[in-house]
């Protein structure tokens, strides 16, 4: 004979929320300010090393180009 199975729905998951949950962040929430800024800080002073090195890289390469000026004008001679 055929066996019956009986199956149970499964339990759904009751969640509560609380006011908590739903309330959003105050508009002068310090720690996030406080954050912006250092990362700020951080960035303008990364930013500010890499635009050394490049202007550094550009006057090794104006000094090159300079070189080479003068070899082509010493060649023409």
């Amino acid at each position: 004979m055929l066996r019956q199975v009986t199956r149970t729905a499964p339990a759904f998951r009751q969640f509560s929320f609380t006011q908590r949950a739903f309330t959003e962040p105050t508009k002068n929430d310090s720690f996030k300010d406080r954050e912006a800024a250092n990362e700020n800080v951080y960035v303008k002073k990364h930013e500010a090393e890499q635009l050394k090195k490049l202007k550094e890289q550009l006057e090794k390469q104006k000094k090159v180009v300079e070189d080479l000026n003068k070899e082509i004008d010493n060649l023409k001679k």
